[in-house]
């Protein structure tokens, strides 16, 4: 038995084993590619099964893969995107929250409550601006665990 009729006998195996190995990748990289590539040996094992080739087998998978990584694989990623939360996190969520001063706040020092019920560490962004205990605040930037504040509006008004 030589090594092509061998392949062509277990090709149905080396088939299933691509299939799967592409399905677990895909399983913990979750982008959609790897599961392309398994459609295409899916594709693949269908010619097999039909009596094709070695060689016509994976070419039809090659071709079905690609297609469906070019055609088909931005039309779920759009819609699946779609669907995810727009909502601010993270550093992002804590931009422009209000709060107010419970320790004087300068330059180098202070803490303050913001709105969401965390208390940080804070500084301002100017050396001549002061904020006082109760003054009413929004976070401008966050420096690691620090945030920079700014007198609200309405406060800065007066």
């Amino acid at each position: 038995m030589d090594v092509l009729s061998t392949i062509d006998t277990w090709a149905w195996i080396i088939w299933l084993v691509v299939i799967l190995l592409f399905l677990v990748i895909e399983m913990l990289t979750v982008e959609l590619t790897f599961l392309m590539l398994a459609i295409g040996g899916i594709v693949g094992l269908v010619t097999d099964l039909g009596g094709a080739p070695p060689w016509a087998q994976v070419i039809v998978a090659a071709v079905a893969a690609i297609a469906l990584v070019v055609f088909l694989r931005p039309r779920l990623l759009r819609r699946l995107q779609r669907s995810a939360d727009a909502r601010p996190s993270n550093v992002e969520a804590l931009l422009g929250l209000e709060g107010f001063v419970l320790a004087t706040v300068s330059r180098v020092s202070g803490q303050v409550k913001l709105s969401n019920g965390d208390v940080w560490t804070a500084r301002t962004d100017s050396d001549d601006i002061r904020l006082d205990p109760g003054t009413r605040v929004e976070v401008a930037r966050i420096d690691g665990a620090t945030a920079v504040v700014r007198a609200r509006k309405q406060e800065a008004a007066r």
